[in-house]
């Protein structure tokens, strides 16, 4: 039964067709988080954008693509997204058991390159055969290349949404323009949390932007208008006003691997301050499984709670 505050969300998407917002839906209904309006998704692109030894050596099992949906359903998340090999090797032994994100572009690092642009490695077509319920994209606001990926992302989701998928984009400011300080800057966070709401995505990802501010005419308004700097759950607040006040699911990244006291913390941040929840995988993977499914057990009850 559909809860008020998943038809409250839903309704911020009233301009989306049935489809987006059935499989909107789904994801707002599912697993140990379902009907709160809150999410816990697992993510495993970290493959493609690391490299298989620095993503799975730690816990061997996750090299194989079946541990991860098993994982997923195991902890309850909300979600599971990956690129288009591990969820061909996977979406039919586990088809309709959870919902499924087609990362449709990916990143590798065996080329240093100071204005990334990610390489497209999947289809909108390929997301329908699998039987996926959203598309996922990834954009460097700050990269000399981002205009491409925004026309990029622009044609994806409109084709994704046309078939009733939900778009879930992948913001992380990156680039010449910025320092490595500024990538997490709470004025440079926002700004690309901003950008991909405007580019039509249904579900914003963002790392957890520190205190730093790192544009200059940025800074003087932050400064001027008094927006506050700390706490966590204060910088949490911004990034959803900057999402449209709330009304576009935004969701923060696990980032790489911490204590369980650390991610704890951020989680108890996230809801203080509005937050729709978390999407979390080195953090899930990279332990064992019963080590993972207790830690998101955790932090889902911090959302629930």
């Amino acid at each position: 039964m559909m809860t008020k505050r998943v038809r409250e969300i839903l309704s911020y998407y009233d301009s989306e067709n049935a489809g987006v917002r059935t499989n909107l839906a789904r994801f707002l209904n599912h697993g140990r988080l379902g009907g709160t309006g809150k999410l816990v998704i697992l993510p495993v692109d970290q493959g493609f954008e690391h490299g298989p030894a620095r993503s799975f050596a730690v816990n061997p099992p996750a090299y194989n693509p079946l541990y991860h949906f098993q994982l997923a359903l195991d902890a309850g998340c909300n979600g599971y997204a990956a690129p288009l090999g591990f969820l061909e090797a996977g979406a039919g032994e586990y088809a309709g058991e959870l919902p499924l994100i087609l990362k449709l572009n990916n990143h590798d690092l065996l080329f240093d390159d100071r204005n990334p642009i990610s390489a497209v490695t999947g289809s909108v077509g390929d997301a329908l055969r699998l039987g996926c319920a959203a598309v996922g994209f990834t954009i460097y606001p700050g990269s000399s290349e981002s205009k491409e990926m925004y026309e990029q992302l622009r044609e994806i989701a409109e084709e994704a949404k046309q078939c009733g998928l939900a778009v879930v984009v992948w913001s992380y400011p990156r680039g010449s323009g910025l320092s490595k300080e500024g990538e997490t800057a709470l004025d440079v966070v926002a700004y690309a949390a901003q950008i991909a709401a405007q580019l039509g995505a249904n579900i914003v990802k963002v790392k957890l932007p520190s205190s730093h501010l790192e544009l200059a005419e940025a800074k003087k308004v932050y400064e001027a208008q008094k927006i506050p700097l700390e706490p966590l759950a204060e910088r949490v607040r911004h990034i959803v006003q900057s999402c449209f006040d709330g009304r576009r699911i935004v969701i923060f990244s696990g980032g790489a691997k911490s204590g369980d006291a650390n991610l704890l913390e951020e989680a108890t941040a996230i809801k203080a301050g509005g937050g729709f929840g978390s999407i979390i995988g080195r953090n899930s993977f990279q332990r064992s499984k019963p080590e993972a499914v207790a830690l998101l057990h955790k932090i889902m009850d911090i959302y629930a709670g």
